[in-house]
């Protein structure tokens, strides 16, 4: 009896194993089939002089989805047009015709965490990238430099206020009112002389006028 049930319990325990490498066979499918592990794919090579963080695993997305992965990043034994970071990607094959146009690369921050991600954007009016080839990324925005930008500007701001501080105000006011009153009056002058040219030309007008009625006349050169 004592044979028997251990017969049984070795039955039972092999088959719970069996069952449960079953589950897990099962479990590791699907889940490798959701993210695209038995999909075939592609690789691209993508040069970049800073990857900011990126790291191996991070998703590639275009147009907000998800099409590849990224498989290895390493350094460049020779820095190419200034670049001297590889990044290679895993593309989903189904995916390839949505890259046969002009694209560009880029590292963007996704996240409250900061996750770095490949994001692919298409570009109008620009020649077809050949694929095959390492391409060129545009490196992702670096904070530091921004803080760099944002320094540069408040001292500038700060070198101008103190130089606005050395400024005679009062002077300044007064050479202000002095033109001010200068060109105030430089124009009554001028409509002076205009009101005078405007009196002479009346006047002008006046004695034409007569000189005319006169020849009308027939008159002019008599006294009487």
């Amino acid at each position: 009896m004592a044979g028997r049930k251990d017969l049984i319990r070795e039955i039972l325990a092999g088959a719970f194993f069996l069952l449960g490498v079953i589950v897990l066979f099962v479990f590791i499918f699907t889940i490798g089939r959701d993210k695209g592990l038995t999909e075939k794919k592609f690789q691209i090579s993508i040069l970049f002089r800073n990857v900011g963080g990126l790291t191996e695993g991070a998703p590639v997305r275009l147009a907000g989805v998800n099409i590849g992965t990224v498989s290895m990043i390493e350094f460049l034994e020779e820095e190419t047009q200034g670049r001297r970071v590889r990044v290679e990607l895993n593309i989903f094959e189904k995916f390839r015709k949505q890259l046969n146009g002009s694209v560009r690369f880029t590292i963007k921050t996704e996240g409250l965490l900061g996750e770095k991600l490949i994001e692919i954007y298409d570009v109008a009016g620009k020649d077809k990238l050949d694929l095959s080839q390492p391409v060129i990324g545009e490196d992702p925005f670096d904070v530091q430099d921004l803080a760099v930008v944002f320094s540069g500007a408040a001292e500038s701001f700060t070198k101008t206020s103190t130089e606005l501080s050395k400024i005679d105000m009062i002077g300044l006011t007064n050479v202000m009112t002095e033109s001010s009153e200068a060109l105030l009056t430089t124009s009554n002058g001028i409509n002076g002389m205009l009101d005078e040219m405007q009196e002479i030309i009346l006047k002008s007008k006046r004695l034409l006028d007569r000189v005319e009625q006169k020849l009308i006349d027939g008159n002019l050169f008599k006294v009487f």
